[in-house]
């Protein structure tokens, strides 16, 4: 499952996807202006964005520039009626990771997204994350702070896994059911700030900071 960030100002499409993700098992957020565009996909931990051109505030090849210009390395597929070749080479060369046309099948559309979900996921070691003096082994299923070995549940080594993967972003209370428990957000469950402070305890309390009523972040400054 992962979460996408579905950038969309026409309402019709946006449901469409949306519910075609969830159904699929994944776990959509729908926006429909670049600065929300921006503001999530800068400060929330997304898997994959998909992304119209044509939004009212601001194109979608500026989000994509400016995105690319603090950093951010989550997937790009490109949305939009505009199928021009001069439009296709300005998004690939901007940086987006895949460009397609409306209108779409569905299925190619979640092909397309399985296959950069496994490419950005190929590209980096499957079996070891590393942030600062935190390790974690995927395949042992261990984890270690500064060289020593720390016992975790499993419900708190899938927690750490979550922040590992999305360092210094913002991760929200229902991302992190979504990805730790699989069910979606009860607001009256404090599960995820539990498991937060018996992370906090084993492996430093300073790294695990909490973002007031959005979330927490694993910093890389502890």
């Amino acid at each position: 499952m992962a979460n996408i960030l579905i950038v969309e100002d026409e309402p019709g499409i946006a449901s469409f996807v949306s519910k075609g993700l969830r159904a699929a098992g994944h776990q959509p957020t729908v926006v429909d202006t670049g600065r929300e565009a921006l503001n999530h996909a800068l400060t929330d931990g997304y898997d994959l964005m998909i992304l119209d051109i044509g939004l009212p505030d601001m194109n979608g090849f500026d989000v994509l520039e400016r995105m690319r210009g603090s950093g951010s390395k989550t997937p790009v597929i490109i949305l939009t009626a505009r199928a021009s070749v001069d439009d296709t080479v300005a998004g690939l060369e901007g940086g987006a990771d895949d460009y397609m046309a409306k209108p779409f099948r569905f299925e190619e559309l979640l092909a397309r997204i399985r296959l950069r979900l496994r490419t950005e996921t190929s590209s980096g070691d499957l079996g070891v994350l590393s942030v600062g003096d935190l390790t974690l082994d995927l395949r042992a299923r261990t984890v270690s702070v500064a060289g020593e070995v720390v016992d975790l549940a499993s419900r708190e080594f899938e927690l750490l896994e979550a922040f590992m993967r999305h360092p210094d972003q913002v991760l929200s209370r229902e991302q992190l059911l979504s990805r730790v428990w699989g069910y979606d957000f009860d607001p009256d469950s404090n599960v995820v700030d539990v498991y937060v402070g018996y992370l906090r305890k084993k492996v430093g309390a300073g790294r695990i900071v909490t973002v007031w009523r959005v979330g927490y972040r694993l910093t890389t400054r502890a």
